[in-house]
């Protein structure tokens, strides 16, 4: 079926649904341990964005995947076990590309990027703040270069879909304490800040375009073991869309009975 669709998308530029996995694996050989193969085998996707992979692909039997009908990309870091995304694909992409040329980003194995024809799907895995002012600080520069980043590649790719987990709550409605947490990385004022930044220079909230109610949640700290249960969470994973695709949202869904990781996947239906 996927190289049915690529034919379609590269020939004659039929539009088609595309359905989009987004997920922060928390190492994929650990979601990989705890069923997340049987999961993929069952849930319709025709992409899938993932997040701190932790691993390089050769210590991964990527055969599962195949068998699947997925293409599979990898970008990981330097530093083993840490960090890293990857893309499995039933579509051919037209164009992939690796990192941001970025260094200390791409270093870490943050950003992979992939056309379908005219449209770029940007998997990326922002940085977090929470071990401390050094990593807040890269945070910030890293947030400020990647915008710059954005903004010059709509210019020339005005169609985009940014999936990943971004590492921060937008607003009082995407996080259960936020009164609690103002003084928390994830949801500085200036973290937020930059989020308003980002949607009001031609992004979309897709999951909140279709979904305005509360108490939706893609992470859950471990720190406190009750708190998936009783869904004192973060909405910190998105799919976002810039304003060209707002009009092909389809569905959007954050799945927190999917049980990998600390965080759950997020799902998109899009007309590409």
């Amino acid at each position: 079926m996927f190289e049915v669709l690529a034919h379609r998308l590269t020939i004659d530029n039929s539009q088609f649904t595309m359905r989009i996995i987004s997920y922060n694996v928390n190492g994929i050989r650990s979601a990989m341990n705890k069923g997340f193969i049987d999961w993929l085998t069952m849930y319709p996707a025709d992409v899938v964005c993932l997040q701190e992979t932790k691993a390089w692909k050769e210590n991964i039997d990527c055969k599962i995947f195949h068998q699947l009908g997925f293409r599979d990309y990898w970008y990981s870091a330097q530093k083993k076990g840490y960090s890293g995304v990857a893309v499995f694909t039933k579509i051919e992409p037209s164009n992939v590309e690796y990192g941001t040329g970025h260094k200390v980003s791409d270093d870490e194995g943050r950003v992979l990027q992939l056309d379908f024809d005219d449209v770029r799907l940007i998997n990326a895995y922002f940085p977090s703040g929470t071990t401390g002012e050094t990593r807040q600080a890269f945070k910030y520069a890293w947030l400020e270069e990647f915008f710059v980043y954005l903004e010059r590649l709509k210019k020339i790719k005005p169609k985009m879909i940014l999936c990943g987990d971004y590492n921060i709550a937008h607003r009082e409605i995407d996080i259960h304490n936020p009164k609690g947490n103002v003084r928390t990385s994830g949801f500085l004022p200036q973290e937020r800040a930059w989020m308003d930044k980002f949607f009001s220079n031609g992004w979309v909230d897709a999951f909140r375009t279709l979904h305005p109610e509360p108490h939706r949640y893609s992470w859950w700290s471990r720190r406190f073991p009750t708190v998936r249960a009783e869904n004192k969470g973060w909405r910190i994973d998105y799919i976002n869309v810039t304003e060209p695709l707002k009009k092909d949202l389809i569905d959007a869904e954050i799945l927190p009975d999917v049980n990998h990781s600390d965080h759950c996947p997020v799902f998109l239906e899009i007309n590409i």
